[in-house]
């Protein structure tokens, strides 16, 4: 499930991301936290922490750094 769900943070890093204008709050980014939160906890939690993140990613948060715990 680990492979998978990073699989699928990569594609979008390749294949999607770049063609769209830059949006993310935070650093770092949305999907390079996504990265790091899978790896270092795992695919349930890490995913949690991502899912989490990409939810506060719009106009009516901050932003800033925001870090893996």
């Amino acid at each position: 499930m680990k492979k998978l769900l990073l699989a699928l943070v990569k594609f979008y890093r390749v294949a999607i991301s770049p063609y769209r204008p830059p949006c993310c709050r935070y650093i770092p980014t949305c999907s390079q936290y996504a990265l790091e939160a899978i790896e270092k906890y795992g695919a349930l939690k890490g995913g949690w922490l991502a899912f989490r993140r990409i939810l506060r990613c719009n106009p009516f948060h901050k932003g800033g750094y925001d870090p893996v715990p």
